[in-house]
């Protein structure tokens, strides 16, 4: 379950405890949307902590190093254009 199914649980949960005046025989909606509130924030912290490890790490760029024949000023006609 990815983290749009987790805030979709806290959602649901939260709308059945707090929105809900509904009263079924033999269940309890506000314990089932407490459940449903603790269970998305449980996937929530696994997801971001999953997420963290999962961070690739760029290596640092290869160092680019001058071109040797092209020592001096560079001024135009340096580089055997124009002369």
């Amino acid at each position: 379950m990815g983290l749009g199914g987790c805030i979709i649980l806290i959602a649901a949960g939260a709308i059945l405890t707090f929105a809900t005046d509904w009263h079924m025989q033999g269940v309890n909606l506000h314990m089932v949307g407490v459940i449903l509130m603790i269970v998305g924030l449980i996937g929530v912290t696994t997801f971001s902590s999953i997420a963290r490890r999962r961070r690739v790490m760029v290596p640092p760029s290869t160092v680019v190093e001058e071109d040797p024949h092209h020592h001096g000023p560079r001024d135009g006609y340096s580089d055997g254009y124009g002369i």
